[in-house]
């Protein structure tokens, strides 16, 4: 049987030294430019020290007008460097592999945010979105390949493509939000494009020791199984050094029939995925819960909400079999233990049922 303390190597760069991944979370606390704060910096760091093999970043925009929440840290510009290298350089001072998610929010970036309408692969009446131009689509490319350039200049191990929860890359996946009639629009083919643009181009300008993986959505968001199930397999083509499937429930049936039953973890488990590991996200509250994610056939257990509630959710896991997370809701003081800042607290507070009144 595998166990959390299991070494997880990649094609490219460095192992984990367990198998506990930080998911990228939302938490609004960086500055209104995207320069990393002090406090987003402590909160990352924090649970680098409490034993999670992989810390992530939460979402970080490659585009000024992808911007997808108040507080978002960027990734756009050279202003970004310092912060992001003192980030990278802190987390990997404790053993942790240090890794930026990518992002662009699409039709999902406030418009009073961002200062203009915001982008979307087809015209959205619903969100006033506008479409991108063929040539914008190539830019958004480059600038993609940009940040992750950027990323490894700031020292990060890596960089994950967000390609999940309604964002851009998972806007142009979706049949329905994606009606170009362009060569990344109709086919699966079309729509992948641009996600497969981003992978190939970071592939030939970062270095052979650098990190990429994608995260995607099986469902939800216009997105069909079978549809994700294909774009996972020219992934893995692509050498591409771990997929982060979001689940919402790893355990859950697929909302899918045409995959037939069983648990959404076993449709993606049991895919031919050579060197490339399998990361699952989905209400992994427990040590119980991630270890049969491990035993399911997935090599990382992502780790969100706990992480919010224990720092040291991967160490205490790996300590104690019987580990739960704690029950909510919590309080302020709790949060702020725990390394969230007034900001993150705030934002938390959107959450149902998860921040005592």
């Amino acid at each position: 049987m595998s166990s959390f303390g299991d070494v997880v190597t990649f094609t490219h760069g460095p192992s984990m030294k367990n198998r506990f991944m930080l998911a990228p979370l939302t938490n609004m606390q960086s500055h209104p430019d995207g320069t990393l704060s002090e406090e987003e910096k402590h909160w990352l760091v924090m649970r680098a020290q409490g034993g999670f093999g992989l810390t992530m970043t939460c979402a970080a925009h490659v585009q000024r007008a992808g911007q997808g929440f108040p507080g978002q840290l960027g990734v756009f510009g050279d202003e970004h460097l310092a912060g992001l290298t003192a980030l990278a350089s802190a987390i990997k001072a404790h053993d942790s592999l240090a890794i930026v998610q990518l992002h662009h929010a699409g039709h999902r970036s406030p418009k009073d945010l961002i200062g203009e309408a915001p982008l979307c692969p087809s015209d959205d009446p619903e969100t006033g979105a506008r479409a991108l131009t063929t040539a914008e689509t190539e830019r958004l490319v480059a600038d993609f390949v940009a940040a992750a350039v950027r990323s490894e200049r700031a020292g990060f191990d890596g960089v994950e493509l967000h390609g999940a929860h309604d964002y851009m890359i998972c806007q142009y996946l979706s049949p329905e939000l994606n009606r170009r009639t362009d060569a990344y629009g109709g086919s699966l083919a079309n729509r992948a494009r641009l996600l497969l643009q981003i992978v190939d181009g970071i592939r030939d300008q970062c270095g052979a020791a650098f990190n990429l993986s994608v995260r995607l959505s099986p469902e939800r968001f216009g997105m069909r199984t079978k549809e994700i199930i294909e774009v996972f397999g020219w992934l893995v083509e692509r050498g591409v050094d771990f997929i982060d499937m979001s689940l919402w429930d790893v355990f859950k049936e697929p909302a899918d029939s045409e995959v037939g039953g069983g648990r959404l973890v076993d449709v993606f488990a049991g895919l031919e995925r050579g060197a490339t590991r399998l990361a699952v996200a989905g209400k992994l509250y427990s040590a119980a819960d991630a270890q049969r994610a491990i035993d399911a056939g997935a090599d990382i257990a992502v780790i969100g909400r706990g992480a919010i509630l224990h720092h040291d959710f991967a160490r205490r896991a790996m300590a104690d079999a019987d580990f739960v997370m704690r029950d909510l809701p919590v309080s302020p003081e709790e949060l702020a233990a725990e390394g969230l800042s007034d900001g993150f607290v705030r934002y938390m507070r959107s959450w149902k049922g998860f921040v005592t009144d």
